[in-house]
């Protein structure tokens, strides 16, 4: 992503396009536009969420925090994603809009496109350390330039460990050394806007995830016989 990227997204004016009919919050299609230049963004409004038992509201917040943290990271696997106060519906997330094809999601990626495996493994390894609770196969795209993106982070970040996934088929692989490296400046200091994003005892526990990940570098089983996958699966 380019500095220019998000500048727009955060600043550009805003227009509706219609709803993303299969989301369970409110999730909605827009043309940004700013300077010349427009962007595809999908737009998720504080006021469309439904009331959750195990997250607070405000969860597209957590959307731009798996933004921030894949940023600092280096690792590319959250779109572009920013906060605006100003959304036509009030406060939300704005998020770049990823051209794919919907026939193309985890499983038939993890199935017929063995060159996306590194990137899925990564993938992996950031669902476990951000504790994303609903890493559904349509949530995982490919652009057309053959690189995996993920969305609907915004089920991300408990204190309790409450991973569920998909993406179970690397469960034993060892993490790749330059992942674990990347992961290393963790440990000394979260990026900053992490703090205004999360809970202190979130941050405390994203930390000793990645704690934990240093010290046994390999993915884990699903040691719960099957239940760490959300439902629908796709």
């Amino acid at each position: 992503m380019t500095p220019d990227d998000e500048t727009l997204l955060s600043t550009g004016e805003i227009d509706l396009l219609g709803l993303i009919e299969a989301s369970s919050n409110s999730a909605l299609l827009a043309r940004v536009s700013a300077g010349g230049r427009t962007s595809l963004a999908i737009y998720k409004p504080g006021e469309g969420e439904r009331p959750l038992r195990d997250f607070p509201p405000k969860i597209y917040r957590r959307e731009r925090a798996a933004y921030v943290l894949s940023d600092a990271l280096g690792w590319e696997v959250v779109p572009t994603t920013v906060l605006r106060e100003d959304g036509p519906f009030g406060p939300g997330s704005l998020q770049r809009y990823i051209q794919h094809d919907p026939l193309l999601h985890y499983f038939t990626l993890y199935d017929t496109r063995p060159e996306t495996h590194d990137e899925l493994l990564r993938m992996a390894v950031f669902d476990l350390v951000a504790n994303n609770t609903d890493r559904k196969g349509g949530h995982v795209l490919l652009d057309p330039d053959g690189h995996v993106w993920g969305i609907d982070q915004g089920l991300c970040f408990s204190a309790p460990f409450k991973l569920r996934t998909v993406i179970w088929e690397f469960a034993g692989r060892p993490v790749p050394d330059d992942l674990l490296e990347d992961l290393g400046g963790l440990l000394d200091e979260l990026p900053a806007e992490l703090a205004e994003l999360l809970f202190p005892m979130e941050q405390m526990a994203l930390q000793m995830r990645v704690a934990d990940l240093l010290e046994n570098p390999v993915l884990p089983f699903d040691e719960t016989g099957g239940y760490r996958v959300p439902w629908p699966p796709l």
